[in-house]
């Protein structure tokens, strides 16, 4: 396999207890987060999965810190996401010798995360504010020679106070 310039770590669990599309859930409000702003995340996430989802986010950031030598404070959740798993048939007892049937479904969780590239932000131009500065001046002369209108409703009731 080639090496690449941004190295990408790793974590999956497999046969989690929980069904794809709860996961599912959990995944995209980290996705594209950094650790520490997903980690804080998942803690005030109320959903059972956020626990599992806590887990394999901690194991892929060990996964670089001691494997690739990464900080685990500046990486990127580059992808995360849960594929289902088998489902364990189970059977329920109903009246008149009926059965319904109960799926307990698993998923398997994965998340890979990469190193956070450094973002230099572009300087704001200097012509972009002061157009700005001048739309509302352009606006406000015009609003201060016509009068304000009221609606037809409001004409009434001030006028049956009076």
């Amino acid at each position: 396999m080639a090496e690449t310039s941004t190295s990408t770590v790793r974590a999956e669990a497999r046969y989690v207890r929980c069904s794809a599309r709860k996961a599912r859930v959990v995944l995209e409000h980290v996705r594209g987060r950094t650790v520490p702003e997903a980690r804080t995340i998942l803690a005030f996430t109320p959903r059972a999965a956020a626990r599992d989802v806590e887990k394999v986010l901690s194991s892929a950031v060990a996964n670089a810190e001691a494997n690739h030598g990464l900080d685990g404070d500046r990486l990127v959740i580059e992808s995360a996401y849960a594929d289902e798993g088998p489902t364990l048939k189970r059977w329920r007892p109903r009246a008149r010798g009926r059965v319904n049937r109960i799926r307990k479904r698993t998923c398997h969780i994965t998340i890979v995360v990469r190193q956070a590239e450094e973002v230099t932000r572009p300087r704001k131009q200097t012509a972009a504010p002061a157009a700005a500065a001048e739309a509302p001046a352009a606006t406000g002369e015009q609003s201060e020679s016509k009068p304000r209108r009221r609606s037809p409703t409001r004409r009434k009731k001030e006028g049956a106070t009076a």
